[in-house]
């Protein structure tokens, strides 16, 4: 019989053989699969890694791939470490989104210097609001967090679908012919699009400095304050924290917005940075808010850790849109990633609970016994 058994205290060697393990076991997997598909596994694997962080250009690419995916494993961290699941990062992303484009629309006549800290507070705000929702759902109804954040994530997606295809909205272009047959969102002017760092010839996103300032504070609010003292109290035991006289419900809607803030600006980031128009397909298809989950869980919810992992499924992310042609199809490249993912979050099991073969404790080997005890 196969049990598994939660670890009463996580060794060291553990911590770092088990992702080293983890990797290695993704290789060979991956390259059993494009094995059999025809594939040749090291030039597969070279053009990876080449296309993901090492060709000219690749690295600039990835980072833009890569700050969504920091904010929303933030947004996931902040909330995960007080044993609150916030689920809807990806909702959370499409609202901050609509804010940022919302206000960079509005304030298209004014310099960059307005409108882009004003985009910044406008995917905040929103972000936030919109985790607040199930924040407060959670807090004085004690509906579960997880089932709410979720719904809202498939709400988020339909109004933004809503403010582009349906609808005469103020977000949709509706100056040409064209347009008007085809919908799209207005296009934001040249003061709404963040700037972008060089060091060392790597653009490096307005977005992402954010995100990295954001993980630093992040870190700090939870090392540092009463309110992360609070927020790890209650985390680890409810009930505890309610006798100690911290209260709660307010705890879990400030964490809640919190969480969703950082999601939030994720979407302005994905605005500013990137796409400099509310487009609802691509916002969709990205999933940032569901991979941020990813993120936030191979970091194990250290904020610092989220900023590698960040970088590391974006330039697996960029990469494999490389390798995307007539001879390799999207759905290999995904089994791929896929993969990876898999065997990384295989290994974090393997780190927090061990698995044993044999019977249950108190469980007799011996049928005889078992016989000769209903007997007497």
């Amino acid at each position: 019989m196969i049990r598994i058994e939660r670890r009463l205290r996580e060794s060291r060697w553990l911590v770092v053989a088990v992702p080293i393990g983890s990797l290695i076991g993704a290789v060979i997997l991956s390259s059993i699969i494009l094995l059999a598909t025809g594939h040749d596994p090291l030039a597969t694997w070279q053009r990876l890694l080449e296309r993901g962080f090492f060709s000219e250009g690749a690295f600039s690419a990835t980072l833009v791939q890569a700050t969504p995916l920091l904010l929303t494993g933030l947004a996931a961290a902040a909330a995960f470490r007080m044993q609150t699941w916030n689920i809807g990062a990806e909702g959370q992303l499409y609202l901050g989104a609509v804010g940022a484009s919302g206000i960079a629309i509005a304030l298209q006549s004014q310099s960059a210097a307005l409108v882009i800290p004003a985009m910044v507070l406008a995917g905040l705000v929103t972000g936030a609001a919109w985790a607040a929702i199930p924040g407060a759902l959670r807090a004085f109804f004690r509906t579960n967090e997880i089932i709410t954040s979720l719904m809202l994530n498939y709400v988020g997606g339909l109004l933004i679908t809503y403010l582009i295809f349906d609808s005469h909205s103020y977000w949709r272009e509706l100056s040409t012919f064209t347009s008007r047959v085809f919908p799209q969102g207005k296009y934001l002017s040249p003061s709404a699009a963040w700037p972008s760092l060089q060091i060392a010839g790597i653009g490096v996103p307005f977005g992402f400095f954010i995100g990295m300032f954001a993980a630093a504070g992040l870190w700090m609010l939870y090392r540092s304050t009463r309110f992360g003292f609070e927020a790890r109290v209650i985390g680890d035991s409810r009930s505890a924290a309610h006798y100690a006289g911290i209260r709660t419900r307010r705890k879990i809607v400030a964490v809640m917005a919190l969480s969703g803030a950082f999601a939030g600006l994720g979407g302005a980031s994905e605005i500013g940075d990137f796409r400099h128009v509310l487009d609802p397909r691509g916002l969709q298809q990205a999933s940032f808010g569901y991979g941020g989950i990813v993120v936030a869980a191979l970091a194990r919810l250290n904020p610092f850790a989220v900023i590698v992992v960040a970088l590391l499924l974006g330039g697996l992310s960029n990469g494999g849109f490389s390798l995307q042609g007539a001879d390799f199809p999207a759905g290999l490249v995904g089994t791929l990633q896929g993969l990876i993912l898999f065997c990384a979050l295989a290994g974090e099991l393997l780190v927090h609970y061990k698995i044993r073969l044999g019977r249950p404790a108190g469980v007799s080997h011996k049928p005889a016994d078992a016989a000769r005890v209903g007997a007497a």
